[in-house]
């Protein structure tokens, strides 16, 4: 491109208004990294979709199937032998917490591996609950998913405890954090607060959270499935005592991991694990590790670490940098594509929070949610419908006006898909 003649915007070039004369509309993204080679680490995108899916999850890159399948071929045995295919079981697992602790900014030996982060919050839940009494309470908010509301109300109705609700603003979708303050008490034994919702996008005031939280003495539960892929993350200066993430979201193998701020509170709850001898993170693990899923996990913590090909320094140093980068370009996006929907007429986005990671949910005037998805798919775009029915959804009502489409960036989504999606929905009336 010769200078002068153009911008480079997400791997494309737009025409210089002082050139050609006419100014042009689309808003223009700083880019902090190379999304013409993030997106060449992808095999399925050539598939011919655009994919607005990754609210449930990215797709693949290249080398963490490469690390999966290298690792299923290699001999790999249980762990405690003497024999190399022992040594390397436990070498993955020990890769496996360090790329976590990386990622998250912890101790490895708080690390807790396990199949999925619903999997191992309701671990978590069932042995806290285990010193829970009658009349003890629970704060979740109506802000989570699923996956960190059900196993706390269901412990709290096993042992009698009480749930209490963090209510979110039903216009901008934000989660007030001052209402804590009067949601806690001193029988509060813990509160479970997303880091970032991955149905709107909210990413909630968690510090003041945790505050209010501590004040009482409250255990802190984050769930950080949804911001992981998008925001640095910082365990020891956040101040929440757990926190789950589920490699799935950005990419990686379907594996899940807590991570505790304190090794004593370890060994404090009680362990759920085979082994009656187990310590540490191993006392909330059951089961044989699925090594090749773990070796795709740390294949896929070094992809996130090289999502700035300019970030230098250790693993963690870079994954600072390589999230940064990746944050302020989704930020430029997501806020192109949430403008243009809302300048739609027929279209209307759900919530409108200041901080956000890059994920969002609209409806269509007089179309159901399932009939506006398989338009899109029809058109070559994948998105999902969501009936409305649970989790924040059901909060809004959405379900009264059909259901609701959730519309999920991710590192490889670019401006002509935005622009794609927006030409689209122009034309569905």
């Amino acid at each position: 491109m010769s200078e002068g003649s153009g911008f480079r915007v997400s791997g494309a070039v737009l025409p210089n208004p002082a050139v050609t004369g006419k100014p042009h509309v689309r808003t223009v993204c700083s880019m902090a990294f190379d999304v013409a080679r993030i997106r060449g680490l992808f095999p399925a995108l050539g598939d011919g979709w655009i994919h607005f899916d990754g609210a449930v999850g990215m797709l693949v890159p290249e080398q963490v199937a490469s690390a999966v399948s290298t690792a299923m071929r290699a001999p790999v045995s249980g762990p405690g032998g003497a024999f190399p295919a022992s040594q390397r079981a436990e070498s993955i697992v020990t890769a496996a917490r360090r790329a976590v602790a990386d990622l998250v900014g912890a101790d490895p030996a708080t690390v807790v591996l396990g199949p999925s982060s619903s999997v191992l919050l309701r671990r978590l839940v069932d042995a806290l609950a285990e010193r829970w009494t009658i009349g003890d309470e629970v704060v979740v908010s109506r802000l989570d998913e699923e996956a960190n509301i059900a196993p706390w109300r269901r412990a709290a109705k096993r042992v009698g405890a009480v749930v209490r609700w963090g209510e979110i603003d039903i216009e901008t979708c934000e989660l007030p954090a001052w209402q804590y303050e009067n949601l806690v008490s001193a029988r509060t034994k813990a509160v479970a607060v997303t880091l970032a919702s991955g149905s709107v996008g909210t990413r909630p005031d968690v510090p003041t959270v945790i505050e209010f939280a501590k004040r009482v003495g409250a255990l802190v539960v984050v769930d950080a499935t949804y911001a992981a892929p998008f925001v640095p993350l910082d365990l020891q200066e956040l101040g929440a005592d757990v926190m789950v993430v589920s490699a799935q979201a950005w990419g990686g193998p379907a594996v899940g991991a807590l991570v505790f701020r304190d090794p004593e509170l370890l060994e404090r709850i009680s362990s759920v694990s085979l082994e009656p001898n187990a310590r540490g993170a191993a006392r909330l693990e059951l089961g044989a590790h699925p090594y090749p899923l773990l070796a795709g996990l740390v294949a896929s913590i070094d992809y996130l670490a090289g999502l700035d090909d300019a970030a230098t320094g250790s693993r963690r140093e870079r994954l600072v940098t390589s999230l940064g980068s990746a944050k302020s370009y989704q930020a430029g996006l997501l806020a192109q594509l949430s403008t243009e929907l809302r300048s739609l007429r027929h279209v209307m986005v759900i919530g409108d929070a200041m901080r956000r990671i890059p994920s969002l949910a609209f409806t269509v005037a007089n179309k159901k949610a399932p009939e506006i998805s398989e338009y899109l798919a029809s058109q070559g775009l994948c998105a999902f419908a969501d009936d409305g029915s649970g989790g924040v959804f059901a909060s809004l009502g959405v379900a009264e006006v059909g259901g609701a489409v959730r519309i999920g960036l991710a590192h490889y989504s670019n401006v002509f898909e935005v622009n794609q999606l927006v030409r689209v929905l122009e034309e569905l009336r």
